[in-house]
């Protein structure tokens, strides 16, 4: 590689890595070196960074400038192997319609069991070999192509074709919270919402425009080199331990040298899992919440309020030894170092706002647990929305103002602060640091169409580093137009318009409009952050902010609004992330295309088919539920419901009104990247600001959502340090082997263990685990419930009077 040739790539990979927390540090810094000293080009006195530069010319250009992405993506492409295949349609279909039933049975279950599509990619691998042995390989005409049950050799593209079907299905659609709320009668006791017709039409609007949504925002958040999603890649790690032939040795810890293969690593680290989940999961729950401190003294309210696991704040230096706990966020081997310690920094310093705000009774919070996700009334027990509600689930004033106020615990009312401040550093920070990414998309999406009018060619530069390797390598396979995407979006919208219409939700059809207009603003910003740093800037609390305004005093209507303007959102991000997955292994995009819509398909009926056989549970949705089916997101869902719907945000944050201060979020989280982005133009040189990404700051706080707080973020912390900062600093090739591969490992073999553990030793017993304290010390003494900071005054209620008309 020449000189100039060089310059003219390491110009290009300043511009757009300068920003960027995943590019290495200390190659920024060379790079500077480069193009700013000008006796750097001097080939003898600074040959070695030349050289140096030329290895990152050609990583940028030929591979990818990120070692997680070169650790388990490859840069070259075999377009002859096998990937559209009988064998895929066969599994897939299996895997998609086994993957909604799990995820759709577990989904209402605290603590959750997350059966991820890496279980598919285990279960497929043997299947597929078996298949390849097994089929005739005769071919044979189908509508004038050539096929063959049989194409040879089981191929990764298959193999991930199959895991993306699994995928899909391995997200519950949003009905399986919508629908429960409206139909049980501890919530709304809606009963036009058992009817499978009105289920199935909003599930399937709903998944589908957020297909559409992913197809469309391709050119901003699946081509780029820096949109990593590191997710993806524990997915691919296992598929190419399954199809990796050479087994590389690598230097490691303890002074060895490692020769063990991926596959072998994966089966070991699988069972050993396996087997240790049965004692958090059945044995000795003890181990899964382990609230050492509050078995001491269970009654003591401070105690529990501060290191409680499932009813305070968690500050518990070891809270759990269930791996399960780990993943409930997000997988921590996979994500940046960077992200998880912002999140963890805001979650410190939020910690003691919500202390102080309970400690203080501000907003009468002391009279209520610390941290709980359900709705209070003026006697500190559960809100009893229909008291307020006329037959057709509209609020009424009058009941409302002889029954009661709505009240929020303290980690609830703070969360709504940071999600406040989290979508205002999301713009903000998106127009700061990646505007040259939405530029570089914008500019593809304009040549896109360009070529589709006027059928011409647009001639591409070699050098032109806003598209990779593996997007140029996609670039032999025909891709799936816009226009494609769009008639999925329009179709879907129109299906979810006909749900909402036909039944009696005294709602209007445009609420999905509306909705849907969100997620078509929100979807690339949030879509950029998700795939640098891993993580999802949630759009549920903003629906419901937007939404409780649009549709003011009607709680059922405001549920279809956060459907379609969260939940497709939501779906949008997975869908991406599994093109994302296709994009990395050089997968016909039409291939993907296809396997994604008959997944979807599949998903929406089964899953909506057993949500009505759950329905039927005994004491479903409480807290006396068979199998701990609690259904903590559908008790969130319902809490909000009544907050931004029933009663309005304008009731709750207006101004002068009892939450008005959480507003200031909005102006907090649009400051903060503008002062970011200062210090880091006066201080560039400094790696501690390099490191601070203000929108993770303010999205660790938002977890105080209740039920979750420090217990089940914490022990992460450790565990990404040791992996990202010193196995990979002082063990890199060891790091690069073996660490995705263990992060898909553990969840596969928590995932088969509770299958197992479910189906063979509790449902036997009527839900019940092994009888001893090791299982009853969970959520004894005020850990089952929560307990107030402050008794009740003598009246028996707090705040103004009731029958006073003082309830504003």
């Amino acid at each position: 590689m020449t000189l100039e040739r060089t310059i003219k790539i390491i110009r290009q990979v300043r511009e757009i890595h300068k920003y960027d927390q995943n590019f290495p540090g200390a190659a920024l810094e060379k790079i500077n070196q480069f193009l700013d000293d000008p006796t750097a080009l001097d080939g003898g006195k600074h040959s070695d960074l030349i050289r140096e530069m030329k290895i990152e010319a050609i990583l940028s250009t030929e591979n990818s400038p990120y070692t997680e992405v070169r650790a388990n993506v490859d840069p070259t492409d075999d377009p002859d192997m096998p990937s559209l295949t009988f064998r895929v349609w066969v599994m897939g279909i299996i895997f998609a319609g086994a993957g909604s039933f799990i995820d759709t049975f577990f989904n209402v279950r605290q603590p959750p069991v997350i059966v991820g599509a890496n279980i598919a990619q285990l279960l497929a691998y043997p299947i597929g070999k078996f298949m390849a042995q097994s089929l005739p390989t005769k071919k044979f005409n189908f509508f004038g192509r050539e096929c063959s049950l049989n194409p040879g050799k089981f191929s990764k593209k298959e193999h991930m074709l199959i895991t993306i079907m699994a995928s899909v299905s391995f997200s519950a659609p949003y009905t399986n919270y919508i629908v429960p709320v409206q139909a049980l009668d501890i919530f709304f006791g809606q009963h036009y919402a058992y009817s499978f017709g009105y289920q199935i039409l909003n599930t399937i609007g709903t998944n589908f425009v957020g297909y559409g949504l992913a197809g469309l925002t391709r050119r901003f958040l699946v081509y780029p080199a820096a949109a990593v999603w590191p997710s993806s890649l524990v997915t691919i790690a296992l598929n190419k331990a399954f199809h990796t032939e050479v087994n590389e040795p690598v230097p490691g810890p303890l002074g060895r040298t490692w020769r063990m293969s991926r596959e072998k690593f994966f089966l070991i680290a699988f069972t050993a899992m396996f087997f240790y989940f049965f004692f958090p999961a059945f044995i000795w729950q003890g181990l899964s919440y382990f609230d050492w401190l509050t078995w001491i003294a269970p009654e003591n309210v401070m105690l529990t309020a501060v290191t409680g696991s499932i009813a305070g704040l968690g500050l518990n230096p070891v809270p759990t030894f269930d791996w399960n706990l780990f993943n409930i966020w997000f997988t921590p081997l996979t994500i940046p170092t960077f992200s998880v310690m912002n999140q963890f920094a805001g979650m410190i310093v939020s910690f003691f706002v919500v202390l102080g705000v309970w400690m203080t009774n501000k907003w009468n919070t002391g009279y209520l647990p610390i941290n709980s996700n359900h709705t209070f009334n003026n006697k500190a027990g559960r809100y009893a929305v229909a008291k307020i509600l006329d037959e057709e689930g509209r609020f009424v004033d009058s009941k409302y103002q002889e029954y009661s106020q709505p009240w929020m615990s303290a980690g609830y009312v703070i969360s709504f602060l940071f999600y406040f401040a989290m979508y205002s550093a999301t713009v903000s920070y998106v127009a700061l640091y990646h505007r040259h990414d939405i530029m570089i998309g914008a500019k593809n999406m304009w040549h896109s169409a360009r070529r589709a009018i006027k059928r011409e060619r647009v001639e591409e530069d070699e050098d032109d580093l806003s598209q990779d390797i593996h997007q140029r390598l996609m670039k032999r396979y025909k891709e799936v137009p816009e226009w494609h995407y769009f008639i999925v979006l329009c179709v879907a919208a129109a299906i979810g318009m006909i749900g909402v219409g036909v039944y009696p939700t005294n709602t209007s059809p445009v609420v999905v409009v509306f909705g849907i207009l969100m997620p078509l603003i929100a979807m690339v910003p949030i879509g950029l952050v998700q795939a640098v740093t891993g993580i999802q800037v949630g759009l549920n609390v903003l629906a419901e902010f937007i939404g409780g305004s649009f549709v003011q005093g009607n709680a059922v209507g405001l549920m279809y609004f956060k459907t379609y303007g969260y939940i497709s959102t939501y779906q949008a991000l997975l869908f991406s992330n599994d093109l994302k997955l296709a994009h990395y292994l050089k997968i016909p995009p039409r291939h993907t295309f296809a396997c994604q819509m008959v997944a979807t398909l599949i998903n929406c009926f089964i899953s909506t088919a057993l949500l009505n056989f759950q329905m039927s549970f005994k004491g479903i949705c409480t807290a006396d539920a068979q199998f701990s089916f609690t259904c903590p997101g559908q008790n969130t869902f319902f809490t909000s419901a009544v907050f931004w719907g029933t009663l309005s945000p304008k009731r709750l944050f207006g101004a002068g009104k009892r939450y008005n201060l959480m507003l200031l979020g909005f102006p907090i989280g649009a400051v903060l990247p503008v002062i970011h982005f200062y210090l880091r133009k006066k201080y560039p040189k400094s790696e501690f600001l390099r490191q601070v990404h203000p929108v993770m700051l303010m999205a660790g706080p938002a977890i105080w959502g209740p039920p979750y707080n420090l217990s089940y973020f914490w022990p992460n912390v450790p565990v990404v340090w040791f992996s990202w900062q010193f196995l990979r600093k002082h063990y890199n090739g060891f790091w690069r082997k073996y660490n995705f591969v263990l992060a898909a490992a553990f969840p596969a073999g928590i995932a088969i263990s509770a299958v197992v553990i479910f189906f063979a030793l509790e449902i036997p017993n009527g839900g019940l685990a092994i009888d001893w304290w090791g299982n009853a010390v969970v959520g004894s003494g005020c850990e089952g419930g929560g307990c107030p900071y402050l008794e009740l005054p003598e009246q028996g209620y707090f705040g103004p009077a009731p029958g006073t008309n003082s309830f504003t």
